[in-house]
C-alpha cells in the first residue's frame, strides 16, 4: 500500500525536492495535500501535476484565486492555519513533510505530532521556539520524528539507534555539527559592513530559500541547528561543537568515548536526507549523484569566528538561558533578516538587533504554546521598533 504524504511548504526548496523524490517512487507514495503561503501559480502547477486531495493556502485571497485555477479538478482548496493543521493530522496521512519556513510552521507540526504521524522536520523554528513542548507531543502522540536538515539527518544516521536519555548512555562524547561558513567565511569586518542582500543570497554550496540562505551567511542557521540538536539528541550545549567545513561533504559527525568519530558524507543535495526520511528504515534512490572523493580531493576544517559572526554566540547563549530565550532569538532574527532583505538595515545590524531584543525582554520558563505565540509576537514588535528607531 502506498503511503500518503502532506507537504507543508510545497513551493519552497524542500517541498520541491520532496516532490522530486516522490515522483521517482510513485508506487510507494501518494501526495495527500500540498500547502503554500501565497504562491498561487506555483501551487496550481504542482496540484495539476501531482493531483493532491487538498491544497491549502495560508492566505485567504490566494486560496480564492487557487480555487478558480483548480475548478474541474479533484483537488479541494482550503485556507488558513486551521486547514494546515487539519491536513497534517488527517487520519489518512502517513507522512508529514514540515517545511514551512518560520514560526508559521509550528502549529501544523504540533498537530502532526499529536496525531502520531511520521514527521520529516525541516522547519527549524518548531524546535527552536517550542522544543520541550514539541518533543513531549511527539512522545505522547506516538509520532516518529526524523530530522531533514542535512546536519541533523547526518547525526541521526550515525547515532545509536535508540533515543538516549543522556549521550553517555550510548558512549557518545560529543556532537560535531558542521557548517559551510557561508559566502563570507573569509570576509573582513569592513567587507561585512558593506554586504548586500544579493551577495548574501549567493551561497557557495547549497540552494535554499532566501531566509535560510541569509541565516547561513550570518551563521544564525548553525546557531538554530545547535538548539535543534539539543532537543533532538538530548545534548547539552557543552556537548555540541560547531566545525566549519567549507566543502559541505561531511554533513556532521558524532564522536564516541573510544575515540571513534562517525561521519555521514555525501554531495550537498537535500534529496539525500529527504529520501532517507521518506524511506526509513529502508534507503531510496533520491536522484543524488554519487560522491566522487577524487574530485573532492581534500576536506578542510576551521573553528567558527564568533567575533565576526556573533549570531552563533547569541544562539548558544539563548540555549544556555533556556525558557523563552530561543523563541525570542528566533522572532528577532526573522524580523532582522526580513529587514536586511528589504534594505532597511545592514548585514551587521542583524546580530545587533537580535542582541538588543534578547537583552530587553524577560526570559520565562515555557509552559504553553499560547505563551510562546505571545512571546513571539512581543519579540517581533520589539524588533520592529528597534529597526524603526535605527532608521531615524
Amino acid at each position: 500500500m502506498p503511503k500518503y504524504v502532506t507537504i507543508l511548504g510545497a513551493t519552497g526548496t524542500i517541498g520541491l525536492n520532496t516532490l522530486d523524490v516522490i515522483s521517482r517512487h510513485a508506487e510507494q507514495f501518494r501526495v495527500f495535500a500540498l500547502t503554500a503561503h501565497s504562491r498561487v501559480d506555483e501551487l496550481a502547477a504542482l496540484c495539476l501535476k501531482f493531483k493532491p486531495r487538498f491544497a491549502v493556502m495560508l492566505d485567504e485571497t490566494a486560496a480564492e484565486k487557487l480555487h478558480l485555477r483548480l475548478q474541474g479538478t479533484d483537488t479541494t482548496v482550503l485556507s488558513g492555519l486551521a486547514a494546515l493543521e487539519d491536513v497534517s493530522a488527517h487520519a489518512e496521512v502517513d507522512i508529514v513533510m514540515a517545511a514551512i519556513v518560520g514560526a508559521a510552521g509550528l502549529k501544523p507540526a504540533m498537530a502532526a505530532a499529536h496525531a502520531g504521524k511520521r514527521i520529516l522536520l525541516a522547519n527549524k523554528e518548531t524546535l527552536v521556539m517550542a522544543g520541550s513542548l514539541f518533543m513531549h507531543a511527539v512522545e505522547q502522540g506516538g509520532a516518529t520524528l526524523l530530522p531533514i536538515d542535512s546536519e541533523h539527518n547526518a547525526i541521526f544516521q550515525v547515532m545509536p539507534p535508540q533515543r538516549l536519555a543522556h549521550l553517555e548512555d550510548g558512549g557518545v562524547r560529543r556532537i560535531l555539527l558542521t557548517a559551510s561558513g557561508g559566502p563570507f567565511r573569509k570576509a573582513s569586518n569592513a567587507e561585512l559592513l558593506a554586504v548586500t542582500p544579493a551577495q548574501a543570497l549567493n551561497h557557495p554550496n547549497w540552494v535554499m530559500g532566501p531566509k535560510i540562505t541569509i541565516d547561513s551567511a550570518t551563521l544564525m542557521n548553525k546557531g538554530l541547528e545547535v538548539i535543534e540538536a539539543h532537543w533532538l539528541f538530548n545534548a547539552p550545549a557543552e556537548k555540541i561543537e560547531v566545525v566549519v567545513h567549507p566543502q559541505s561533504v561531511i554533513h556532521s559527525m558524532v564522536e564516541y568515548v573510544d575515540g571513534s568519530v562517525l561521519a555521514q558524507m555525501g554531495n550537498p543535495d537535500m534529496r539525500t536526507p529527504i529520501a532517507y526520511g521518506l524511506g526509513y528504515p529502508q534507503r531510496l534512490d533520491g536522484g543524488v549523484a554519487a560522491l566522487d572523493l577524487f574530485k573532492v580531493a581534500r576536506l578542510d576544517f576551521e573553528l567558527p569566528d564568533t567575533a565576526r559572526f556573533p549570531c552563533l554566540r547569541l544562539a548558544f547563549d539563548a540555549l544556555k538561558q533556556g525558557g523563552t530565550a530561543p523563541a525570542i532569538l528566533n522572532a528577532a532574527n526573522e524580523v532582522a533578516v526580513d529587514a536586511f532583505l528589504n534594505g532597511n538595515i545592514g548585514f551587521l545590524d542583524i546580530p545587533r538587533l537580535i542582541e538588543s531584543v534578547l537583552g530587553s525582554m524577560k526570559i520565562e520558563p515555557v509552559n504553553s504554546l499560547e505563551q510562546l505565540v505571545a512571546v513571539d509576537e512581543l519579540a517581533r514588535a520589539t524588533a520592529t521598533e528597534w529597526r524603526q528607531l535605527e532608521a531615524c
